[in-house]
């Protein structure tokens, strides 16, 4: 007898787990199409040639001066070799910092030189771009260490003979692309070396692997998980470019791009429809970001050929996450390793939004283009020369931000709500349900935020200092990646476990003008250790109120149970059932908070904490050293109980 699937379930499985697989890039034209339609290298001119100096005329003279000054400061810079024990110390102190630091400043010195020669065009840094160059093609690998695969053979040092594409090996590219692009004729009349090595170099570390071997980061499987990371986007944008300006046979030109538009579609096909980023906004820029930026130089390239994919829900969705995930003019939501107050580019920003016609997101992006500092970056280089010839568009655009009033992403299972739709003035709650094999993942599914006037209340911590061990089989023995450093249960002395199979489960949101109801099972969010049956979460907020949390327990047995919470200010014991956290406005004016509680069932603890390792100086970085966590004790833990929580301002 034929299985009937009810269709309920169906479009839940579709919608949650596995989206359709549609090739929205690769499959409107082939490769032999491709060839036809793709501008030809000879005569690809993205951006003015470096001899058009009336076109740079019109490119932004502020942005221009400030590469120019800075560029001066590196007249007499001494390009560094990097030693192999600078790559060791991934493997003999988990330290990663100090390799890249000289690594990512001889890009950016690079980069920055390039674009006051193109300003000054008078050849007073083309030396010392020659020289960084060099240096540049000289190193051992254009990655980073901890990139390396873990096999003992790596052990910190790469096999320089068999070489494969990291996220900035593919960054490098891009540098040297637009050197070669731009100062070709200035090379070639130091010595045709110059180029030849550019191109040399670029094709045996990246063209020749990525078009010879399978890498990870192509597939459409990430350790498990349904949805690759922004290392897919990220490192084909680099690629693309790269491709773009200097492959001179445009039959594998062609091919190359073509394999892009295959590699791209492993991360569109299985993202959700809703957009959402499961990195967070601060990766969203490399992300979603990323994708934008494979699809201008696409269009570019193409005179328009691939504009149809913008008119995609779901690539318009990608980009309004964004802006859906913003909290207040500095803060955004940083669930996983997401970090509180990322920059925003704005120019960028606003590009994908007039892509996709939202308006929204336009003056969204508008709003930031100029707050930030005008240096070339640390990555995605070639967003600068875009930005350039944006300026004047930009002064005349609307300037505001959305500040939407409510969202739901349901694929995503991520709610937002405010008290005012386009103000940050009184309460914004968020909360997650998901999976806990998201990219960077915390073990966090049911965790909430809470903040007051754009400013944090309760917080998610977020991510510190990136170590060997973030991202190894020790990543939860770091504290602020585990469940009970978020505002969550543990129950039965278990927190929650890592991997696809522990997720939340009977996801409810009901939203109205006069709050938000969001409710989620957490049961298999935990190891069977835990003996959970049912572990009912149900925030409700009540729009300019108040918060209220409640914990619906279903237990095979009754042992210890511990409510936490994450703040950044001060909290006393004021009176029995109420603990005070000691707020502060933005004029550091105190405005205290109740969380109130049952004394009858709960005893409650605060701590401050201790910010003494590698990892916990990213901590400090983001949100200073005062982290607190509130913990409340059940007194008298029964299989079958309900825990309540309700906080509002004193």
């Amino acid at each position: 007898m034929k299985k009937i699937i009810p269709i309920v379930l169906f479009f839940f499985a579709l919608s949650a787990h596995t989206i359709a697989q549609i090739d929205l890039i690769s499959s409107r034209y082939s490769v032999e199409k491709l060839k036809t339609i793709l501008i030809p290298q000879a005569e690809y001119t993205p951006f003015p040639k470096l001899n058009d100096r009336q076109a740079w005329a019109a490119a932004d003279e502020e942005m221009m001066k400030t590469y120019l000054d800075e560029a001066e400061k590196y007249l007499k810079f001494e390009w560094p070799y990097i030693p192999a024990t600078k790559s060791l110390s991934i493997v003999r102190t988990g330290n990663r910092s100090e390799y890249e630091t000289i690594s990512f400043n001889k890009r950016k010195v690079l980069g920055t030189l390039l674009l006051a020669e193109i300003y000054e065009n008078k050849g007073r840094f083309l030396d010392q771009i020659i020289d960084g160059i060099w240096s540049v093609c000289e190193e051992s690998w254009w990655g980073v260490p901890a990139h390396l695969p873990g096999e003992p053979e790596y052990a910190g040092l790469v096999d320089v003979s068999d070489p494969f594409v990291d996220l900035f090996a593919a960054e490098t590219a891009t540098f040297l692309a637009w050197i070669d692009y731009f100062l070709g004729e200035k090379l070639n009349a130091v010595s045709p070396q110059i180029r030849k090595r550019i191109y040399d170099e670029t094709n045996k570390r990246i063209f020749e692997p990525v078009m010879q071997k399978a890498h990870w980061w192509m597939g459409d499987k990430f350790g498990g998980r349904l949805v690759p990371n922004n290392w897919n986007p990220w490192i084909c944008s680099n690629w693309l470019n790269a491709a773009l300006l200097l492959e001179k046979d445009d039959t594998r030109r062609a091919g190359m791009v073509y394999k892009i538009t295959e590699v791209l579609d492993q991360f569109v096909n299985p993202y959700p429809e809703d957009g959402g980023c499961d990195e967070g906004p601060s990766y969203w820029g490399a992300a979603a970001a990323s994708l934008f930026d494979n699809l201008a130089m696409l269009n570019d390239a193409s005179n328009g050929a691939f504009q149809y994919v913008f008119e995609n829900e779901k690539i318009k969705n990608m980009g309004r996450y964004i802006y859906r995930a913003q909290i207040s003019e500095d803060y955004f939501l940083n669930f996983a390793d997401a970090d509180p107050k990322p920059g925003m580019d704005g120019s960028l920003i606003y590009r994908y939004g007039k892509a996709i016609g939202d308006e929204a997101m336009m003056a969204f992006g508008a709003y930031y283009a100029r707050k930030k500092d005008l240096g070339i970056g640390r990555f995605h280089y070639f967003r600068n020369f875009y930005e350039l010839y944006l300026q004047d568009e930009l002064a005349k655009a609307e300037k505001r931000l959305p500040f939407p009033q409510q969202v739901w992403l349901p694929n995503l299972q991520v709610m937002v709500a405010r008290d005012f739709e386009g103000k940050t003035d009184g309460f914004f709650v968020a909360a997650k349900g998901g999976h806990n094999a998201e990219s960077h993942n915390h073990n966090d599914i049911g965790n909430f935020v809470v903040f007051y006037d754009g400013l944090p209340l309760l917080i998610d911590v977020g991510r510190g200092t990136y170590t060997k061990k973030t991202f190894s089989n020790r990543r939860y023995e770091i504290w602020y990646n585990c469940s009970d450093y978020h505002n969550l249960p543990s129950v039965n002395g278990q927190t929650q476990s890592p991997g696809r199979q522990f997720q939340a489960r009977n996801v409810s949101y009901q939203s109205s003008p006069q709050g938000v109801q969001f409710s989620l099972d957490l049961a298999k969010a935990y190891p069977d250790e835990a003996g959970i049956d049912s572990l009912k979460r149900q925030i409700n907020y009540l729009a300019g109120k108040q918060v209220e949390l409640m914990d619906i327990f279903d237990l095979k047995q009754a042992g210890q149970l511990a409510e936490h919470f994450m703040t950044v200010y001060p909290c006393a014991l004021a009176k029995p059932g109420q603990l005070h956290i000691h707020y502060q406005d933005e004029n550091k004016n105190p405005k205290d908070f109740i969380l109130f509680y049952d004394t009858n069932k709960l005893s409650a603890k605060i701590e401050q904490i201790a910010l003494k390792t590698e990892e916990d100086q990213g901590i400090i970085q983001k949100w200073g050293d005062r982290i607190y966590r509130i913990t409340f004790a059940a007194l008298h833990p029964q299989k079958k109980d309900e825990i309540k929580f309700l906080l509002k301002a004193k």
